[in-house]
C-alpha cells in the first residue's frame, strides 16, 4: 500500500513539474512574440515535451495562455508588493524594472487585443490590478480628494505610471531604464499636491 501511494505521489509530482515547465515556456514565448505567433507546438518544443503532453495538460492555446497570464500576474505582484505606500522613488524604479521585463509584451498585446477576446480580457484584468496598485501605493497623492476629484487624480496617476508612458520614454525617446525611472518619479511627485512647489 505504501509503495502504491509513493508511486502515485511521484507521478503527481512529475506531472506538476511538467505542467510548470509548460507554463514557464509559454510565459517566455508570450513575452517574446506576438500572441498569434505562438502555437502549442512552439510551447511544446520550448518546454521539451511532446505536443500531446501540452494538449493533455491544457487542451487549448487559450488555456495555456491563461496559465501564463496567471504566472505573469504573480511575477508582477511579487515585484510591486515590495513598494511601501508613498515611497515614490522606489515605486518609479520598480515600475521601470517591471516594464523593462514585461513592457514590450504588453505593448504588443495592446495592438491586437481587439482581435483576441481572451487577450482583451487579460489586459482588462491587468488594468484593474494596476489601478488597485496605484491607489494602494500612492495614498498621499489621493489624500483629501473625494468623488470626481479623487477619480481624476487616480486616473492621472494611472496614466503617468502606465506601460504606454514607459514606452514613450524608453522606446520612443530612448531614455535609459534609470532615466525613465527618474522621469516617472518626477511625474508621480507632481501629482502630490503638498509636494508641488
Amino acid at each position: 500500500m505504501a509503495t502504491r501511494v509513493y508511486r502515485q505521489n511521484a507521478r503527481a509530482a512529475a506531472a506538476e513539474a511538467t505542467r510548470d515547465r509548460i507554463v514557464d515556456a509559454a510565459f517566455e514565448l508570450f513575452l517574446a512574440r506576438w500572441y498569434d505567433e505562438v502555437s502549442l507546438r512552439d510551447v511544446a518544443s520550448t518546454a521539451g515535451v511532446a505536443l500531446q503532453t501540452v494538449v493533455n495538460h491544457f487542451g487549448t492555446k487559450d488555456a495555456v495562455f491563461l496559465a501564463a497570464v496567471e504566472r505573469y500576474s504573480e511575477s508582477i505582484d511579487e515585484l510591486r508588493d515590495t513598494v511601501k505606500p508613498d515611497d515614490v522613488p522606489h515605486a518609479a524604479a520598480v515600475l521601470a524594472a517591471d516594464y523593462e521585463r514585461h513592457g514590450d509584451a504588453n505593448i504588443r498585446a495592446l495592438f491586437v487585443e481587439h482581435r483576441f477576446p481572451l487577450l482583451a480580457e487579460g489586459l482588462d484584468q491587468g488594468r484593474r490590478s494596476h489601478r488597485d496598485w496605484v491607489a494602494k501605493t500612492f495614498p498621499g497623492a489621493l489624500a483629501g480628494s473625494r468623488g470626481a476629484a479623487r477619480t481624476r487624480r487616480l486616473m492621472a496617476l494611472c496614466a503617468v505610471t502606465d506601460v504606454t508612458t514607459w514606452k514613450y520614454l524608453r522606446r520612443d525617446h530612448g531614455l535609459s531604464q534609470s532615466r525613465t525611472a527618474a522621469v516617472l518619479h518626477e511625474m508621480i511627485e507632481a501629482l502630490y499636491p503638498e509636494r508641488r512647489s
